[in-house]
């Protein structure tokens, strides 16, 4: 897995073998998600929603999937043409794949696992 990879990071699901949902269940509240190059903040989630409906969401889509209101966008970018999210160092995190409700950035876990600078 790399996340200097422009056509993906992990498989879809990588995320559902890893403590991904313990630890956001535990943190009881908010957490923030660091790019694992930088050490810089991308995403706090779960905003606006429940812990259940933001890891109900992110299995059902494969990936931690999060909402505008939880992007840092200090830190993240949106490439036009493709819908490529990187951060504002170059990892690449994912994609914005939006749905009925809005912007859907689907992240891999192995790009936003750093920890904070």
């Amino acid at each position: 897995i790399s996340n200097y990879n422009r056509r993906f990071a992990e498989f879809g699901g990588y995320f559902a073998g890893t403590t991904f949902e313990d630890e956001v269940r535990s943190a009881n509240g908010p957490i923030t998600f660091y790019d694992s190059n930088s050490g810089k903040p991308l995403f706090v989630a779960p905003i606006n929603r429940s812990v259940d409906e933001f890891i109900e969401e992110s299995k059902y889509h494969g990936w931690p999937s999060f909402r505008d209101q939880e992007v840092v966008w200090d830190n993240v970018r949106v490439l036009r043409n493709s819908g490529e999210t990187v951060s504002v160092d170059g990892t690449h995190l994912g994609h914005n794949i939006p749905d009925k409700r809005g912007n859907r950035y689907c992240i891999n876990l192995v790009s936003v696992a750093g920890n904070p600078i």
